[in-house]
């Protein structure tokens, strides 16, 4: 597992203070980018696949790229929101080594570092708190083009509290992915740093010395998926990024993550995802 801080190059897409009064409910959103919340006042929920959190007061709260979850809000209720990107061309972030908690407490000067945030980047305030209104590809290319043209000082600044509020999380997060066979370890961080690249099942099994055979039964004791649906799968979440955040064709994404046969990429996107690479582009939320 490589800890390694330079593998974690988050941008700040949206940030501000929202107040809401039975208002903050939407279902089954699904981002490309991650979330911070900072609670200030009220009460709220948010349904997760592992189940509802009550959101409190003066607690930080993390939301994973790529996780379905819906908000539940019937009273007033008051948050500062932190919406980021994981700047990372590798495919790898130092985050996919790391579950990190959803909930934890809020530190002394954690509010102070949220409301900093807010006051340099003024511009990165939401319209609205509809996710259909900010969570497709103009909006968001036009968040990213915004963060990348500001002044370095005030990058380094943002970026630095970004960090230190991550960091709170990290301090009590456990690894991902954890795995008892050491070889499978072995094939998922390589699967990781070459999602790019065309990722054969019998190169994986050579490079560990077992039988194709005997190497998908165990990957698949390991992780409840063969090794091709789990490549499958890292590579359409990368797809998804991509979808939302660069400006290029389908047909350039489904080729840059060495998908030969474009029909075949198309389906298994939609067998995936739910929908065809298009309508992800301009229908995500």
């Amino acid at each position: 597992m490589n800890n390694e801080i330079e593998m974690l190059h988050p941008l700040v897409l949206n940030v501000g203070y929202a107040v809401h009064n039975a208002d903050w409910n939407w279902t089954d959103v699904r981002s490309p980018f991650m979330r911070i919340y900072y609670v200030t006042g009220g009460s709220a929920r948010v349904q997760l696949p592992d189940g509802i959190i009550e959101l409190k007061p003066h607690h930080l709260y993390f939301i994973p790229s790529f996780t379905t979850h819906s908000y539940i809000c019937d009273s007033y209720f008051s948050l500062y929101y932190i919406h980021l990107y994981e700047d990372n061309q590798g495919g790898h972030s130092l985050l996919d080594d790391w579950v990190l908690p959803n909930e934890i407490s809020a530190c002394e000067h954690d509010l102070d570092l949220v409301k900093k945030l807010c006051e340099i980047n003024p511009f990165m305030k939401l319209p609205e708190s509809n996710p259909d209104s900010y969570d497709n590809n103009p909006m968001l290319m036009k968040s990213l083009m915004v963060n990348k043209s500001r002044a370095v000082y005030d990058k380094v600044e943002s970026r630095g509290i970004v960090y230190i509020l991550l960091s709170r999380f990290l301090k009590h997060a456990a690894a991902a992915e954890s795995v008892k066979d050491e070889r499978i370890e072995r094939v998922l961080d390589y699967i990781r740093n070459h999602i790019y690249e065309n990722i054969s099942v019998r190169h994986l099994a050579a490079s560990v010395f077992l039988s194709e055979d005997h190497f998908i039964k165990l990957f698949k004791q390991e992780m409840c998926s063969t090794p091709l649906q789990y490549i499958n799968s890292k590579k359409i979440e990368k797809a998804q990024l991509l979808l939302v955040t660069e400006n290029v064709s389908v047909k350039n994404i489904a080729y840059r993550l060495s998908f030969d046969d474009y029909s075949y990429f198309c389906r298994i996107f939609k067998k995936i995802a739910g929908v065809t690479p298009n309508e992800y582009r301009f229908t995500v939320k």
